[in-house]
């Protein structure tokens, strides 16, 4: 009838989001993250049968406006402090939960309930620009890279400031690896946690996947990529990358090009925990292994199964993507083991 007929048209529209948003690898979610970054456009909406009642909220002040942030917190904590884990979301409009718009998976939410209920508090939030913290967001052309983990770095201050907590962890999924461990190298939380995160700097993944699926193109970013990397603007890109390279992102972009992942690693000297899944379809399992051999320290868990969402899924990938939107389905079975055996050996 029309209503199975509206039903169907919306899975068709949101699957189609879906599989454009990891189509290519790594590359074109940073292709959609970048012509996103006018992710402060975008105003979640947020129903309230997704409020848990025992949500907790948090904020945090910054120059520009006001963060964001649910708090997860066991009871008792006031009596006996407790670890608490600082969620960073990765790249583009992803709230505080792992959602965008129309992918909703809810990763960052179930595995801050499922720490909760092992005695682990946590804390995720929105990044500027997006949802709650949207008034907190820049013009595109004045937001740079620096003032994401600049806001890390500000909630783990907050964190370490709060008695109810005894270690301050930081996890960072996919962008938000890299986010975290920055802000960890200067904060000095507890330990790090990678969930998905890259290897490679963000222009080397960028040129990497425009090879695999736009060769033609490639060739062209690469100059331009350089030129971005040392800090100088480009006036004249292929009217097909202006999406990438548009002249109110490029500053974002001069900013992000400077950070290597593999090399701000080395920098830590915490305990680390690299998490990596066989069926991420966004980020390939070398990723890990990259990570790993540059941070001797780390302990390394990769899941054959799960996906970039932290899903467990079979083969094929239209199964994988579908889980982009099955937001009640659980994470992968061994994900909150895994880590919840890394937080309490610390």
């Amino acid at each position: 009838s029309l209503q199975r007929g509206r039903e169907k048209s919306l899975q068709s529209m949101t699957e189609s989001k879906t599989k454009a948003w990891v189509r290519g690898g790594t590359v074109l979610s940073t292709l959609a993250a970048l012509g996103a970054l006018a992710f402060f456009g975008w105003k979640r909406q947020r129903r309230k049968s997704d409020l848990p009642k025992t949500r907790t909220n948090a904020h945090l002040q910054t120059p520009t406006g006001t963060l964001a942030a649910t708090f997860e917190v066991p009871e008792g904590a006031e009596q006996q402090p407790v670890p608490v884990v600082l969620l960073i979301a990765g790249s583009g409009p992803t709230d505080r939960d792992g959602n965008q718009l129309l992918v909703r998976n809810n990763a960052l939410k179930l595995l801050a309930l499922g720490l909760k209920a092992e005695g682990i508090a946590s804390l995720r939030y929105d990044k500027r620009g997006i949802g709650e913290s949207k008034a907190a967001g820049r013009h595109e052309s004045d937001l740079r890279f620096e003032h994401l983990i600049e806001d890390a770095e500000a909630w783990i201050l907050q964190l370490q400031a709060d008695p109810r907590f005894d270690q301050v962890i930081v996890a960072g999924h996919s962008e938000g690896s890299l986010i975290g461990m920055i802000a960890a190298q200067r904060q000095q939380p507890r330990a790090f946690i990678s969930l998905a995160g890259v290897s490679a700097p963000a222009g080397e993944i960028i040129e990497a996947q425009l090879q695999a699926q736009l060769p033609k193109l490639a060739k062209k970013a690469k100059p331009i990529l350089e030129q971005l990397a040392a800090g100088e603007p480009v006036k004249k890109y292929p009217l097909l990358l202006h999406s990438l390279f548009r002249p109110s992102v490029q500053p974002y972009l001069m900013s992000w090009l400077q950070y290597d992942p593999s090399q701000e690693i080395q920098a830590l000297k915490q305990p680390v925990l690299l998490v990596q899944g066989e069926r991420d379809v966004q980020v390939g399992i070398e990723n890990i292994e990259e990570l790993a051999e540059a941070c001797p320290q780390a302990e390394k868990v990769v899941l054959p199964t799960m996906n970039h969402v932290l899903k467990d899924v079979p083969e094929g990938r239209r199964a994988n993507l579908k889980t982009y939107n099955q937001p009640a389905l659980p994470l992968h079975g061994e994900l909150l083991p895994s880590l919840v055996k890394f937080i309490r050996g610390l």
